[in-house]
């Protein structure tokens, strides 16, 4: 698969195309979809675009659709669950490492590596 490819099977994540947090419930993710779709049935630009990490796509009613699908499907929804955690696991690590000692900090430039500002 090429990086392309990829990078759009990563954006067609079922939890950004709806617009739900991970942990959402059956309930709310079946809510979501169904305020989407109806949204999308009068012409709502804001239901028609939706943002990701990787930037804003655009959805109809289909990938709305195939969206529910997925996540009904337990097993499926965990892999959904693991990629869509892509910013917060970023944003863990940030903070593991903001909170290392600062003798790292200075490691790098002991090096002779440079630190890209």
């Amino acid at each position: 698969m090429s990086d392309n490819k990829a990078l759009i099977a990563w954006s067609a994540n079922p939890f950004f195309v709806l617009e739900v947090s991970t942990d959402a419930s059956r309930t709310e993710v079946e809510r979501a979809g169904q305020r989407l779709l109806a949204l999308l049935s009068i012409n709502t630009k804001s239901a028609s675009q939706y943002k990701t990490p990787f930037g804003t796509f655009t959805r109809d009613a289909d990938s709305i659709r195939q969206a529910l699908a997925t996540l009904r499907d337990p097993k499926q929804r965990i892999v959904c669950e693991l990629l869509a955690d892509v910013k917060q696991v970023n944003d863990e690590l940030k903070q593991h490492y903001a909170k290392q000692s600062p003798v790292w900090e200075d490691a790098e430039s002991a090096l002779g590596w440079l630190r890209n500002v």
